[in-house]
């Protein structure tokens, strides 16, 4: 008889945001005049920049000519959409990046979990705590980790807090870890890393040999110019750091799909021999052994950020999120909530008020208010207390949503 990956069994009742939704839909089934607002999953709302839907209609024609038409591209994507990654988001601000370096996908949801393929079963993993889910059940999935305690904690990874006291940013860990999550602005709280902070993780990554997942799919969203864009900004850091990056948020394709993963061919890690291993060669033979790369009318759209056009409307979509975000700040801080968070990023991280637990607190959310957000549980033990508002949605929306909240939960 087959059998299973026995590690699934380790992971928790279910992932987050199916019970969200589950929660969601049985309250609406119960509730149908409920106008429901929700501003849970960071899913945008605000339609594709009129550049890119140019260029992929512009593409979608070209793919009705025999002379134009497409059929499989190159795995690691179109060699002008990585020159103009390469060119605008990297060498613009001093980082060497080569576009060779750099892998077109369709999320960097999916490659922070298939980045694992490359790796092996006995690195020690650091993740902040609270985390973005995908971090820590793609491990469980993989292998690399025991069960979970009563806090939701798995057995093997290494967790650091990030709270109010540390500013939410990880302090760096005494002992020696291997891998290690870091997500800035951060997904759920928010918060930004100064450079100082990210030297501080890269000359330990140096010193211990480890390698960062630098996540930066949010890094559109910040306006402080003190504040790094991407971890290759700092010295050293294409040594020690893959990085993740995505048009979802900034450019709104979350239901389009286009992302991008940077491996340094500078980048390097042991073979069970001992011997040093270049990242980039195996990340490539796994991309070209597993994916079939993102589909050209979708990589013509996402080069189309890169215009004049596309630039100055992408601009103006995370602007106007970042003034939902203001909204929110504002308005839950009148009403004598904590918040963090929704400055240089589209996610407010709000203390619980009253005591009332995370799942608590949305459940009372979703029934008094018909608002839905996400519990801070949710993201880990660390979490629990909090909770995550998501400024991906309309302005009227955004505007109702707090005047509910205000009006129920004023402090």
């Amino acid at each position: 008889m087959a059998t299973i990956n026995d590690n699934y069994l380790k992971l928790k009742a279910g992932y987050l945001f199916p019970e969200i939704a589950r929660r969601v839909n049985a309250f609406a089934q119960a509730n149908p005049e409920a106008k429901i607002i929700r501003l849970g999953i960071g899913d945008v709302t605000e339609p594709l920049p009129e550049a890119c839907r140019k260029a992929m209609i512009k593409a979608i024609e070209e793919m009705g000519d025999r002379a134009t038409f497409k059929g499989y591209g190159p795995e690691q994507g179109y060699p002008w959409l990585r020159e103009a990654i390469a060119k605008y988001d990297f060498q613009a601000r001093g980082c060497q990046i080569d576009a060779d370096e750099i892998f077109i996908s369709d999320g960097s949801k999916c490659d922070t979990g298939n980045i694992l393929d490359i790796f092996g079963d006995n690195n020690a993993i650091a993740v902040t705590d609270p985390v973005y889910p995908v971090y820590v059940d793609t491990n469980v999935m993989a292998g690399h980790t025991g069960e979970a305690n009563e806090k939701g904690e798995y057995e093997g990874l290494v967790y650091l807090p990030i709270n109010a006291e540390n500013n939410f940013t990880a302090k760096i860990p005494s002992q020696k870890v291997d891998l290690i999550y870091l997500c800035f602005p951060n997904n759920p709280t928010g918060a930004t890393a100064t450079k100082e902070h990210l030297k501080a993780w890269v000359g330990y990554a140096r010193a211990n040999g480890s390698i960062i997942f630098f996540d930066a799919a949010y890094e559109a969203f910040i306006t402080n110019p003190d504040l790094p864009h991407s971890i290759y900004e700092i010295e050293g850091a294409k040594e020690c750091a893959i990085e993740f990056r995505s048009f979802s948020k900034n450019a709104g394709f979350t239901g389009t799909r286009c992302a991008l993963t940077v491996v340094p061919k500078t980048l390097t890690a042991k073979a069970a021999d001992g011997s040093d291993v270049e990242l980039w060669k195996l990340w490539n033979r796994r991309q070209s052994t597993k994916f079939n790369g993102v589909s050209y009318i979708v990589q013509r759209g996402a080069e189309a950020v890169y215009s004049e056009e596309g630039q100055a409307q992408v601009k103006a979509l995370v602007s106007f999120y970042l003034e939902n975000a203001k909204i929110i700040c504002d308005r839950l801080t009148e009403a004598g909530l904590k918040v963090y968070g929704g400055v240089n990023a589209p996610y407010v991280w709000v203390k619980t008020p009253n005591g009332l637990s995370s799942w608590d607190f949305f459940d009372k959310l979703l029934h008094t208010c018909h608002v839905v957000g996400t519990p801070g549980s949710g993201f880990g033990a660390a979490g629990e207390g909090y909770f995550r508002i998501s400024a991906f949605n309309s302005r009227e929306n955004v505007e109702e949503a707090m005047k509910r909240i205000a009006e129920k939960f004023r402090v």
